[in-house]
């Protein structure tokens, strides 16, 4: 497959430059169909039977497997949800800290993050994104790092598997911005959430939670997927592997669509991405002062962010604001090409 016919895979990029796959990836022609198939057998045989559920229950093992293979894990690993906060959530629940314990998390992260850390009992110390930063916070009652792989508001990527084996303390990845992005390997990392949605192209609320040792989290959000057999007083024999944590059901046609989106990445999609993205950094920066970042997200600083994104989509170019930040960020993906760049470059010139 080549550039171009990757690239007309997706209908919406006819009409817009889309550089936001950091908040939803666009849709796949192969994605839809696949969606659509299933709603069709649904409408044709309803939503019941032995078959319908047996179909449900192949589709769920095929996201796990699929999910699986895109970090470099096990299937009995993947946890199924439908986003990264989930999937934070899940872990924070199931460690059960208190008021004694630690958890060490950078100013960077996404609330998706925050918001599970700081419901915790533990206390939260939020140092920059800088790994000689992490390294100095922790201290003997740090029981987790909370980290994003890729800064959702830089791009910048943090070290978290060099930080974990330094300190010895679990890691709770956010991957939002790298799974999909980035060559990711879950090896070496405790916990590592995944969205579904984003960089790998996915419906509306797909995502996974990958545990590195199941046996070693408590399943603290049961969902009907949790269990293996239950009595009637709600005591239950959790399901093997981290299909214990799954959060609940996810639409046959949602799955089908997942492994359709996914199995569409050709073998250059990083390189390719890469490429874009360091592309639109040296183009921005005679206009804008562009923000140093390692992976697929370009952030950069302008007076006006709101005016500037809003006036963007007027023309057609799709990127978004960081909030409180003075911040403009911009998603390179795998179907970017030269003319999306072009457009965001022209736009941001004319505007300055």
């Amino acid at each position: 497959m080549t550039p171009a016919e990757a690239r007309a895979l997706f209908p919406a990029l006819a009409e817009v430059a889309y550089l936001n796959a950091g908040t939803f990836g666009p849709l796949a022609q192969p994605t839809v169909d696949a969606m659509r198939q299933e709603l069709e057998r649904e409408l044709a045989s309803g939503r019941q039977g032995k078959a319908y559920l047996d179909r449900a229950a192949e589709l769920r093992d095929a996201a796990r497997a699929t999910f699986a293979g895109v970090v470099a894990a096990e299937p009995a690993q993947v946890a199924l949800t439908s986003s990264t906060t989930e999937g934070c959530n899940v872990v924070l629940a199931g460690l059960d800290l208190s008021a004694d314990d630690e958890i060490v998390t950078t100013t960077d992260e996404h609330f998706g993050l925050l918001g599970p850390v700081h419901a915790s009992r533990a206390r939260v110390l939020v140092v920059p994104p800088d790994a000689d930063a992490i390294v100095a916070a922790v201290t003997p009652r740090t029981k987790l790092l909370a980290l994003s792989q890729v800064l959702w508001t830089t791009g910048r990527a943090l070290p978290v598997r060099e930080l974990r084996e330094t300190t010895g303390v679990p890691v709770l990845v956010d991957g939002a911005q790298s799974v999909g992005a980035i060559p990711v390997a879950a090896d070496g990392i405790d916990f590592l959430t995944v969205s579904g949605q984003k960089w790998l192209c996915g419906p509306d609320s797909t995502g996974a939670l990958v545990v590195a040792d199941p046996e070693r989290l408590r399943v603290a959000r049961p969902s009907y997927f949790s269990q293996a057999s239950y009595e009637p007083s709600g005591v239950f024999v959790a399901r093997p592997g981290a299909a214990r944590f799954d959060t609940g059901w996810l639409a046959p046609a949602t799955l089908a669509g997942l492994r359709a989106a996914v199995e569409l990445r050709p073998d250059w999609w990083h390189d390719h991405a890469r490429a874009q993205a360091e592309r639109l950094r040296t183009l921005l920066e005679p206009h804008v002062e562009v923000i140093p970042g390692d992976a697929t997200l370009v952030s950069f600083r302008h007076e006006n962010p709101s005016g500037l994104v809003t006036a963007l989509a007027e023309a057609g170019v799709v990127v978004r604001e960081i909030p409180g930040t003075g911040l403009v960020r911009a998603s390179c993906g795998w179907w970017t090409d030269d003319s999306d760049l072009d457009r965001l470059v022209a736009g941001v010139a004319a505007r300055r």
